[in-house]
């Protein structure tokens, strides 16, 4: 019986990160939302998580090793959100990966072409919302619960063997 949680723990995070990309790609290139910089870093957890799970679910061994890297990578998951937030609310700079140069209207046509053609999405605008919640909110809540939950199931390990 224990076996089966272990497994649906690891199911269920690879649910739910399968369905947190699935709505971030949606969103994107469905409803035409650009993500910034620091949304496509927010999704490299996610990535992570479905590739490390998908292995242990396949060898069937290094579950707690890979516990603990999901919490790692989790935790870091939390602090890029609210670093996020914080760039949102504009308690953060911007930081330079979100840098989206100088969108003066001087120069040449070219030059303003050129400026259009590499267009990045500031990090501090929210783009899309649900319930007037950002994603990077959203992604702030789910990485908290799942470190939560991952690091508990990590502490709790050799009670459950």
């Amino acid at each position: 019986m224990i076996e089966i949680k272990k497994r649906f723990l690891f199911k269920g995070i690879l649910f739910f990160s399968f369905i947190a990309l699935s709505v971030a790609y949606f969103i994107e290139h469905v409803l035409g939302h650009l993500p910034c910089s620091l949304c496509l870093m927010q999704r490299v957890p996610y990535i992570l998580a479905i590739i490390f799970i998908a292995l242990i679910l396949f060898i069937k061994r290094f579950e707690k090793p890979v516990l603990l890297l999901l919490s790692v990578i989790f935790i870091l998951s939390a602090i890029l959100s609210i670093y996020h937030v914080g760039v949102e609310q504009n308690i953060f700079k911007e930081p330079f990966v979100c840098d989206i140069g100088d969108k003066s209207l001087e120069g040449t046509k070219e030059d303003l072409l050129r400026q259009l053609e590499n267009n990045k999405i500031s990090c501090k605008d929210v783009t899309f919302s649900i319930f007037g919640i950002s994603l990077a909110t959203i992604n702030t809540i789910i990485s908290i619960a799942l470190s939560a939950i991952i690091v508990k199931n990590y502490i709790n390990y050799e009670k459950n063997k």
